[in-house]
């Protein structure tokens, strides 16, 4: 079931990317980690869904969503980009299977590191953010979403790494089979995996190999 609900707020987390927040529908319930597919409340909009996860924490009196624009781009998250209090979205009702079965470890790809906010922010609430890791690959480190919020988890052990920035202080390269075998100690544990569809099949074959099991690697299908 469709929601009309109006912005509220819209700020920018990085070059690229916005938080937008919006109103909560009365009795809308969701997880952390899942998504809802959204589209611009407005002609010639609004058959144009995209999905887009909550990273606001569930009891919070607002929804809050943190979007990656793409400003050449004609299309949805093109406009997003220039939503601005008082324009309207339509929702849709909650759906998404990342959701948290126990410590881990989260693997993320640039926006792909989006279910992982309001998990990561509901453990932390909670006291039981601490022994988690945090592996999150970027091009730059400009284009890294939230490092400070993370950064000041109490006790999340954080491993950035960029791909595309030679001066950069961080670990470098892709999120392959010997970056996990030289970063991870333990493939007896969750593994939490999302970013772009390449990203997710190449780690998930190389967590498999190993010897992580299948059923521990929780993915957005």
């Amino acid at each position: 079931m469709a929601h009309s609900v109006a912005v509220l707020s819209t700020e920018n987390v990085t070059h690229n990317v916005v938080r937008l927040t919006v109103e909560k529908p009365e009795g809308y319930d969701y997880k952390p980690g899942q998504a809802t597919d959204v589209a611009l409340d407005r002609d010639d909009w609004r058959d144009e869904q995209r999905p887009f996860t909550f990273t606001s924490l569930t009891d919070a009196d607002h929804l809050e969503f943190t979007i990656k624009v793409y400003p050449d781009h004609d299309g949805v998250t093109e406009q997003i980009g220039k939503l601005k209090a008082g324009d309207r979205l339509l929702i849709d009702d909650p759906w998404g299977a990342i959701q948290y079965k126990g410590p881990g470890v989260f693997v993320a790809g640039g926006a792909g590191v989006t279910p992982f906010i309001a998990i990561l922010r509901d453990l932390q609430r909670k006291g039981e953010v601490k022994d988690q890791k945090l592996i999150f690959s970027n091009n730059t480190e400009r284009d890294i979403i939230l490092r400070e919020e993370f950064e000041a988890m109490d006790g999340l052990d954080c491993l950035f790494t960029v791909t595309d920035q030679d001066d950069s202080p961080l670990a470098r390269g892709l999120v392959d089979r010997d970056f996990l075998k030289t970063h991870v100690n333990d493939f007896a544990q969750e593994f939490y995996v999302c970013g772009p569809p390449k990203m997710i099949e190449a780690v998930t074959e190389d967590l498999k190999a190993l010897g992580a099991d299948p059923d521990s690697v929780v993915l957005e299908e």
